[in-house]
């Protein structure tokens, strides 16, 4: 009943800036504009291919669940953790490094905006490294044509990695509010959704900062050289870890290259069969 109160509230009834369902909606819609006023590859339809259930898992995934996740994942991760802290006589702030209320806001956001980031781009590299995680990252690189809304299809069990991995760190520097996350929130959103649209930008000398179509076009190749079998340019909103980490690789303009995976021929095209494909048992 908390949780559908608060679904309710926010789409009938709040008006507030950092509202996440009409934000959700403005990004995309801003994003989609520009696709179709300026498209990299012209010949792909406006509709692409898998559009409307690209549109179906943004709702499902970005909103609906990825919310849930984060509220019943949070509120179990923070119980676990305090409990195994008191086994050895500690609480959370004494694992604390710093609090961010402390520090000027400017940098406190940076600071937060940073290893979030970081964390989640060596979680994005767990997910294809790890055979049991990588297939449930197929999902999201079953997406054939790029388009903005491929940003927010992916497998549900994601969201439960990338939050639990996530939460340590945060939990160590602590003293966030829900606008400091808003704002970090909309950023990666706008940014993620900037990175699969049909927009051919990278952003000249900010390519080496902030992940871009042109680069993130590559993470979705379907044939890639031997040494960089587990996959290439991992990068969430910062392009600035790959480059750091010699992950990147943009050989070419890779503005028609073919996605996918190998053997995406016969993965399932249906949101429902997508979704328990990773835990089907096989033959």
């Amino acid at each position: 009943m908390g949780y559908w109160n608060y679904l309710k509230n926010e789409i009938l009834f709040q008006s507030n800036w950092d509202n996440y369902f009409y934000g959700l909606i403005i990004v995309s819609l801003v994003v989609w504009i520009l696709e179709i006023l300026i498209p990299w590859r012209k010949n792909q339809a406006r509709f692409r291919r898998d559009f409307w259930l690209d549109a179906f898992y943004m709702f499902f995934n970005f909103f609906l669940l990825n919310l849930i996740v984060l509220i019943a994942l949070s509120n179990t991760t923070e119980a676990f953790l305090n409990d195994t802290l008191k086994i050895i006589g500690l609480n959370l702030s004494d694992i604390q490094l710093f609090d961010i209320d402390l520090l000027p806001k400017a940098l406190g956001l940076l600071i937060f905006f940073l290893v979030s980031d970081f964390t989640q781009w060596n979680t994005h590299r767990l997910l294809h490294r790890i055979p049991f995680l990588w297939n449930f990252h197929k999902v999201h690189h079953s997406v054939k044509e790029m388009g903005f809304s491929a940003h927010l299809r992916y497998h549900w069990m994601e969201p439960v990695i990338y939050k639990s991995l996530l939460y340590l760190p945060i939990a160590i520097i602590g003293g966030f509010d829900a606008q400091d996350v808003a704002i970090v929130h909309f950023f990666a959103l706008t940014i993620g959704h900037l990175n699969h649209a049909n927009l051919g930008w990278d952003y000249g000398l900010l390519k080496y900062i902030f992940n871009n179509p042109k680069m993130h076009i590559w993470h979705h190749a379907r044939n890639l050289p031997p040494h960089v079998k587990y996959g290439v340019n991992f990068g969430i909103t910062l392009s600035i870890w790959d480059y750091i980490f010699k992950t990147n690789h943009i050989p070419k303009d890779g503005k028609d290259i073919e996605l996918g995976f190998e053997g995406d021929e016969y993965f399932p095209k249906d949101f429902i069969q997508q979704e328990i494909y990773p835990i089907k048992l096989k033959k």
